[in-house]
């Protein structure tokens, strides 16, 4: 063969050769410039739920569908320190190289090589970042295609772009993904709000997620950290003294800090039966600022309560007009114990009065008005179960009693007269009405004793039945997921009529008198209907507000069923409510009642005794009446030489051989000038008065209700010889003297004194 042949050949051969060696760098060359999936370096479309509350405001974020936490936060909102942490630990000379490290990977073998094995993967950002985005497997094939996707991930998307991803994709332990999640569950806040020690923190848990998690192994994870920490400081990221502060700093939030929002609440709405199946972003109608405020009132009920047995406390707030849930707390401390889970806004428990509206509303809606007048005395009921009677709180008998007061001073025995009367049936099925579902069992086995609340109902069941009221009778769903929808289920439960009735006998302070007296925490700067509960052996005490606007319902008591120590609703739940609807009233104006005048009632004069027409020897007050309904018999209970009483009570009496108090009161013999009205004169405040501003409330609310009895003629009011516009007058401090006026010139004046707020301090 030739020599020119020989080369031809060597020459076709190292063509060969080259294109053998060239193509798979061509390829390479043209698969890096290539452009990326669209979708390759996006967010991921299924982060798990997040449920906000009614302004925007994160209330929790559930899982992802595979499993892990994540919450995505944009470049420009991480704090500064969570990107020199990573970058000094993961990979210094990001911005320098083209998503491959070629100086790190050479050192990377080094090490390798002298340890043996793998001590080091030199793995780049944009390399973990292409692991993410990428699924491949943790070999030395995967490292190298990890390595080719980098350099097409670089060739194409800018460095800040590739650092965002990365860091809201790398997974940081506990499930959390992206380091917004991990500084929500390691620290209670955002990535946005980190300190020098928590950004070392992440980036320590980004090595070891497991091995440096510092909630399962505090110890290692304080020397991960202190190892970024010193990296940083090595390329003078951070100063010394930053360091130092950094190191004193715990590794974690302790446990007990609330770790998302409004714990019972968004546990409600997650669950199975109510959990949205469309839609990443729910928002709820809660309002997150009262409802934070909310849990503070509830946290200082329990602790003011504590030396009288209680322990626990729970309350809802509707929205009257839609039935949006505005704030939810199921117990002091969802995070304390196994107890703290336990959601008092849906437990059932017996609710004592709280259901009594409910009852003389459907007693209005057959006949009854407020004058009517109802026994308060000793009396035995035969029963299916034996013998009952009632008594009432008090553990006294009020004789006969016109309804007005009997429901305003929460009497039991006029109840169950009333209940006997109408029967348990029918008052069962006013309160299935009223969204009661929790009363499953028939009328026979709640008896008398249901208008007692001897059946057990939940305290969002109450609210809304209150709420029911406030709406004119009409009973709609409570809004607890979705802010604004009107539910378009409704069904009455009393007239309009008599559900004004009830607003007003309940938001009447006199009528309260003769049952909690004058000093209260129910006298508010504005209309509010009150009622509370005492369950028996002072189990639970409950309390409900009701504003035009919104609807306030509180419970005090323990998970456990153990009595508290005489704690009433006055004193139990009665301070919860009243800074409850204040707090709320600051938010949302409170509006005012559907009064029984706007539904065409008047006012009438009647005995004050038996609620008859007056007559010439009878103490007069003034009720209202829907036309038609104003009695018309004249009264002949009194004398010119006392009481005499119906049949109907003499027989009781002498039946059951009892004279209350009222009855020897009201039967000694009186002259006929005695027998003319009472004189007027001041009730409240009452001569030597001293009063101090409630601690926590505002000077605006801290005000006091003026009221007289006696009198033919509306009081005008007078505070130091200054009229005022009503008789609700705002606290100053010094010495006052409160006067009434009436029209006919009749005066009574009495001293007061109010003290100084004490100045708020701390140690």
């Amino acid at each position: 063969m030739s020599v020119l042949g020989v080369l031809s050949r060597h020459r076709n051969a190292l063509l060969l050769s080259g294109v053998f060696v060239t193509s798979p760098i061509i390829m390479t060359m043209v698969w890096i410039a290539a452009p990326l999936p669209v979708d390759l370096l996006v967010p991921p479309n299924d982060p798990g739920l997040h449920v906000v509350d009614r302004h925007g405001l994160l209330l929790r974020a559930t899982r992802a569908t595979d499993g892990s936490r994540h919450r995505w936060m944009a470049m420009a909102a991480l704090d500064a320190d969570v990107l020199s942490a990573f970058l000094a630990m993961e990979d210094s000379r990001f911005f320098d190289h083209h998503g491959v490290d070629l100086r790190a990977a050479v050192r990377a073998a080094r090490t390798n090589l002298r340890a043996g094995r793998v001590a080091s993967g030199a793995s780049t950002i944009s390399m973990q970042t292409a692991r993410m985005a990428v699924s491949m497997p943790r070999s030395w094939l995967g490292k190298a295609r990890q390595a080719l996707w980098a350099l097409r991930i670089d060739a194409h998307t800018d460095k800040p772009t590739i650092l965002e991803y990365y860091l809201n994709r790398v997974p940081l332990g506990q499930a959390t993904v992206g380091v917004d999640a991990a500084s929500a569950l390691y620290f209670g806040t955002g990535a946005d709000q980190l300190s020098l020690g928590q950004a070392a923190m992440l980036a320590a848990l980004a090595h070891a997620p497991s091995g440096n998690d510092p909630l399962a192994h505090p110890d290692a994870a304080t020397l991960a950290r202190k190892r970024v920490l010193d990296r940083m400081l090595a390329m003078r990221m951070v100063t010394a003294a930053d360091v130092m502060r950094a190191h004193h700093e715990p590794v974690a939030t302790p446990a007990g800090g609330a770790r998302f929002y409004a714990p019972h609440y968004t546990t409600r709405i997650l669950g199975d039966a109510l959990s949205p199946r469309a839609g990443r972003v729910l928002q709820t109608p809660l309002d997150l600022d009262l409802q934070l405020r909310l849990e503070a009132e509830v946290r200082r009920t329990v602790t003011d309560l504590a030396d009288v047995g209680a322990q626990q406390a729970a309350l809802v707030v509707l929205d009257n007009a839609s039935g949006d849930v505005l704030a939810w707390v199921g117990s002091p401390d969802f995070w304390a114990d196994s107890t703290g889970q336990v959601d008092m806004v849906v437990s059932r428990r017996q609710p004592g009065s709280a259901l009594k509206p409910l009852l003389y509303g459907l007693a209005f809606d057959q006949g009854y008005s407020a004058a009517d007048v109802l026994p308060d005395v000793l009396r035995t009921y035969a029963t299916s179960t034996g013998p009952y009677a009632p008594r009432n709180y008090d553990r006294r008998f009020h004789g006969p009693v016109r309804i007005r007061e009997a429901l305003a001073s929460s009497y039991n025995v006029p109840a169950v007269e009333l209940t006997s009367r109408l029967g348990p049936g029918a008052l069962l099925e006013r309160l299935h009405a009223a969204g009661f579902a929790s009363l499953t069992e028939d009328a026979d086995h709640y008896g008398l004793g249901l208008s007692l609340g001897n059946g057990d109902v939940t305290l969002l069941e109450v609210a809304n039945a209150y709420r029911a009221i406030a709406n004119g009778g009409v009973w709609r769903p409570v809004n607890i997921i979705t802010r604004g929808v009107m539910a378009s289920e409704e069904r009455g439960v009393m007239s309009a009529r008599a559900a004004a009735m009830a607003l007003d006998i309940l938001s009447d302070p006199v009528a309260r008198l003769p049952g909690f007296g004058a000093s209260t925490p129910f006298d508010f700067p504005f209309p509010v209907a009150v009622k509370t509960g005492t369950s028996h052996h002072f189990t639970d005490n409950w309390a409900v507000g009701v504003t035009g606007a919104f609807t306030v319902a509180v419970w005090v008591g323990n998970f456990s069923g153990r009595p508290m120590q005489n704690v009433s609703g006055i004193t139990g739940a009665g301070p919860l409510l009243q800074r409850t609807v204040l707090t709320v009233a600051r938010r949302y104006a409170p509006g005012t009642l559907p009064t029984p005048a706007s539904h065409g009632a008047e006012r009438h004069g009647v005995c004050q005794l038996s609620g008859m027409a007056p007559g010439a020897h009878c103490p007069t007050v003034s009720e209202w009446f829907y036309p038609g309904t104003a009695p018309h018999e004249t009264c002949d209970w009194h004398t010119p030489v006392g009481v005499v009483l119906p049949d109907r009570y003499t027989e009781w009496l002498a039946r059951d051989h009892h004279e209350p108090d009222w009855y020897v009161a009201a039967t000694a013999p009186i002259a006929v000038e005695d027998a003319a009205p009472r004189p007027f004169r001041i009730v409240a405040p009452q001569q030597g008065d001293v009063y101090r501003f409630p601690p926590g409330v505002e000077g605006r609310y801290a005000t006091i209700a003026f009221r007289t009895t006696g009198g033919t003629t509306p009081a005008r009011w007078f505070v130091d010889g200054e009229p005022i516009e009503s008789a609700r007058w705002r606290m100053t401090p010094g010495d006052h003297r409160v006067r009434a006026v009436t029209a006919d010139g009749v005066w009574d004046e009495v001293a007061i004194k109010v003290e100084p707020a004490k100045k708020q301090g701390g140690q």
